[in-house]
Parts: structure tokens; sequence; C-alpha cells
């Protein structure tokens, strides 16, 4: 990516400005316009959606500050929302009450391509962590396998690699 991909362009189908593309393109599936919105560094576009006709009915609308802005915000939050979607995938956490004290459990999964793995994590009620073990990424977290983990002294859950 050269430097000149980083400065600011504003033309009629082609907006690029802190960290943002905006470029209108031919709908495929019709005969109108699409608009595809491009974090700086992604090679695939967060958003992509239809794009407003100009007046002669032929040629898109041209992009503006207005249309620019408000595609930035809608785009960062399919993004936030996309994070979110895969952190609650990639971490779960339930309550155990043992000796009238709340201990909290974790999931982690880390997705690691060559070989992912999870930390089964029992923290305190003041958030200190009381024991860790690797678990498989296809541990499933329930009530029942986090009681009996506790109940077991946070030994590594049998029978998992």
């Amino acid at each position: 990516m050269s430097d000149s991909d980083d400065e600011p362009l504003y033309e009629a189908r082609l907006w690029r400005d802190n960290g943002w593309t905006a470029q209108v393109i031919k709908n495929e599936d019709d005969e109108g316009w699409a608009v595809a919105m491009f974090k700086a560094g992604e090679s695939e576009p967060a958003l992509v959606g239809p794009w407003t006709m100009g007046r002669d009915k032929k040629n898109p609308k041209p992009l503006d500050v207005n249309a620019f802005n408000t595609l930035v915000k809608t785009a960062s939050e399919v993004i936030r929302r996309h994070e979110q979607q895969l952190h609650a995938q990639l971490n779960k956490a339930l309550y155990v009450a043992r000796d009238g004290n709340w201990l909290k459990i974790t999931l982690e999964i880390v997705p690691a391509e060559d070989d992912p793995y999870a930390w089964l994590a029992a923290l305190d009620a003041a958030g200190g962590k009381l024991a860790q073990v690797k678990v498989p990424a296809g541990f499933k977290l329930s009530q029942s396998a986090a009681e009996a983990w506790v109940d077991g002294g946070f030994e590594r859950p049998a029978g998992r690699d």
C-alpha cells in the first residue's frame, strides 16, 4: 500500500478519508449502483449497500461529505457488532456458588490456526484467578461441567486433551 492510498481523495465515485474508502460500483444484479465501504488495510468491504441513482436515472449520485460520514458510521457499527459477536463466540462465563462464595468460571477460546485451544479458569469474587487449565477448543462449558470442575478441585477435566 503506497502513501497515496492514505491521502484523502474526493471524487464522484470514490472517497477516501479518515481510514475509510467509499467506492460506488455497478450493481452486478440489476441496473442500479452499489457502494462498498473499505476500512484501511482491509481487502474485503465492511459494508456493501445500494446506492442512489443520479438525476439522469443512469449514473450514480455523486458521493458527498454527508453521505460519506453516514456510510463510515454505518460500516463502523457493522464492524463493532461483528467484533462483539466474535467475542461472545470465543468467551463464555457462568457462576458457581460454593461455601457461600460465588466463583466465576470462564472459557476463553484461542482460535489459533494450527491448533486451537481454550483456557478454563476460575475467579473469586474479587476477580483473582484461583485456577486455570488448558482444554480443547471444543470444550463445552455448561453449568454441570463448571460445577464438576470446581468440585473436583480444579483438576483438568477428565478425557479432555
